[in-house]
């Protein structure tokens, strides 16, 4: 080799990244799995071995995904009660570049991007993501640098996710691990025209103040009750907590009663059509439970099921009237009577 020949550029070892205990304590999570999406996937590194020479292809010691992964899943603390948390490596990438001037120094750019999701009821949830890095100045000889630098942007990416993940699980219904539902009735019977089915509150002349629309026909009076639902939701201990206002009503300017059907047979028949739709609420809130709904779909699941019941409020009132004849078959209205009072007392509605 002649003294103007140079000697072969030595390629730069591979980085040993350091697997360690990292100081945070998980705040309700644990690392199940690291799965590695970088778009570069032949090195974590381009370094620089000198300030005139091109930039070497270096990856970690062992493989970049293995790398990686052992350092997320080992620095984390493991706790199988918490929330598995999947890792998406989207970018981990060292970059080099010559500082303009000198022929010793260069500089060091750490990029890494981390994205965060977890899986419940089988379904993947995103949380959050971290994008950072960090900055170095080296000698051409000061390789040792570089690690240290690359692990402590790993560890602020984790850090960060520690301390977002320890702050919304008090507020975000992303990270509830589970379902309350308490579902109440409203009763207050302040409105003047619409009454609230109350058991000690039940429906009186005075209710029906629409025009009749008949007088000694087949039906003596009309009252048309419903029930609608109100559900509100919060984060309470890492549970949502769903509360169900259910209200059973009657509009009185609505409800007409004839003049020749003011007694308490045809009063009792139009509270019987109140107590079905009393009943069908009490069973629609017995269908709200954790068991039957998802964090995922407790809302689409509370309509559905209200619009079922809505379905067997309606059919209830048509057989009621077709099995009574409107009130005129008096042995079937008893059948009517006594089998409406089994279930309110059932529901505890009724003693």
């Amino acid at each position: 080799m002649s003294s103007e020949q140079s000697a072969p550029t030595a390629a730069i070892a591979p980085l040993a990244l350091r697997t360690e205990q990292l100081p945070l304590e998980p705040s309700g999570f644990y690392v199940a799995q690291v799965i590695d999406e970088r778009k570069d996937q032949k090195a974590v590194a381009y370094l620089l071995p000198a300030t005139d020479k091109p930039a070497q292809p270096v990856d970690l010691q062992g493989g970049g995904a293995v790398a990686l992964r052992r350092f997320i899943q080992q620095g984390v603390k493991r706790n199988g009660a918490l929330r598995p948390v999947t890792v998406r490596v989207r970018e981990c990438r060292v970059t080099e570049t010559p500082v303009s001037g000198t022929n010793w120094l260069i500089d060091g750019k750490v990029a890494v991007h981390l994205a965060f999701e977890w899986q419940r009821n089988g379904k993947t949830i995103p949380l959050t993501s971290y994008q950072g890095g960090a900055r170095y100045r080296r000698t051409t000889k000061q390789l040792n640098i570089i690690e240290p630098t690359l692990r402590q942007s790993l560890t602020d990416a984790l850090g960060n996710f520690n301390n977002w993940i320890g702050q919304a699980a008090r507020y975000d219904e992303k990270l509830a691990t589970g379902l309350r539902i308490t579902a109440i009735d409203h009763s207050d019977n302040a409105d003047a025209d619409t009454l609230f089915y109350t058991p000690n509150r039940p429906l009186t002349y005075s209710d029906f103040r629409a025009q009749p629309r008949t007088d000694g026909g087949r039906y003596g009076g009309a009252v048309f009750p419903s029930f609608s639902y109100q559900g509100s939701a919060k984060l309470e201990g890492g549970k949502v907590h769903v509360t169900v206002t259910t209200k059973v009503f009657v509009v009185r300017s609505s409800s007409w009663l004839a003049p020749s059907n003011h007694d308490a047979y045809t009063l009792n028949h139009e509270q019987r059509h109140f107590d079905l739709v009393k009943l069908v609420a009490e069973r629609f809130k017995h269908k709200l439970s954790p068991d039957s709904m998802h964090l995922d779909n407790f809302n689409a699941r509370m309509q559905f099921q209200y619009l079922q019941s809505w379905w067997e409020m309606n059919r209830l009132q048509e057989q009621y009237d077709g099995e009574t004849g409107g009130g005129v078959n008096t042995a079937a209205q008893e059948r009517w009577n006594q089998r409406i009072d089994a279930e309110l007392r059932a529901f505890k509605v009724k003693q």
